[in-house]
């Protein structure tokens, strides 16, 4: 149980990269109103009554940006320098904080602790890519109407990796793959449909050519 804290780390920094004010709000109200996670010194600024509601306002914000077409891209390239920073600030205060599965914390990067916030923000890095990328090919496919339904699903998501990171860690890496392979299915799926609406069409032009009615261009 004394490498827990990696596995905490890891499932919060990959929150923040679907997120990346869930996780650190979620540590501040935890070592502020429960004895669910410790923070050690240095890092107390996060359960800071004004830090908490700076976040919150963020998230609202997050929140709203997130689920509208287009503006979701915008936020997303945004959120490229917001979502890594905030994944690393989420592995490197869980790397040194005790919580209800790590009692020993800090052993792992002991003398290293800017291993801990450089692997965070890569973790999140590559999350914000994944859902960056995906987005476009889902609004363009949807008409935008599936924007608002994945941006909650990212939320719940991120939620939930919180939650587990602290106090299940051992299911991280677990969920961490059922979401790379959700968001490869989709984009998949996506594309297929794509590659077959084009096929549909081409074979509409076909058919109106071998009718004889394919509109003509004037001369």
């Amino acid at each position: 149980m004394t490498r827990m804290e990696v596995l905490t780390g890891i499932g919060l920094a990959a929150s923040a990269g679907l997120n990346a004010y869930i996780p650190l709000l979620i540590i501040g109200l935890f070592n502020r109103y429960t004895h669910l996670i410790t923070l050690p010194a240095g890092w107390e600024w996060l359960s800071n009554g004004w830090m908490l509601v700076a976040l919150a306002a963020l998230l609202a914000i997050e929140v709203v940006a997130d689920k509208v077409p287009a503006l979701d891209s915008m936020n997303d390239v945004v959120q490229t320098g917001v979502r890594p920073t905030a994944g690393g600030l989420a592995f490197g205060a869980s790397a040194q904080s005790a919580t209800v599965r790590v009692s020993d914390p800090g052993t792992f990067f002991h003398g290293h602790q800017w291993i801990a916030i450089v692997a965070g923000a890569l973790i999140a890095l590559v999350l914000h890519s994944m859902k960056a990328g995906a987005r476009p090919v889902i609004n363009t496919a949807t008409l935008g109407f599936g924007a608002p339904i994945v941006s909650t699903l990212e939320d719940t998501v991120s939620v939930g990796m919180s939650f587990v990171a602290i106090l299940l860690p051992v299911l991280v890496l677990v969920m961490i793959a059922a979401i790379v392979f959700a968001l490869w299915r989709l984009r998949l799926r996506i594309k297929r449909r794509r590659v077959a609406k084009a096929a549909e069409a081409a074979r509409a032009s076909v058919n109106l050519a071998a009718e004889g009615r394919w509109p003509r261009v004037p001369p």
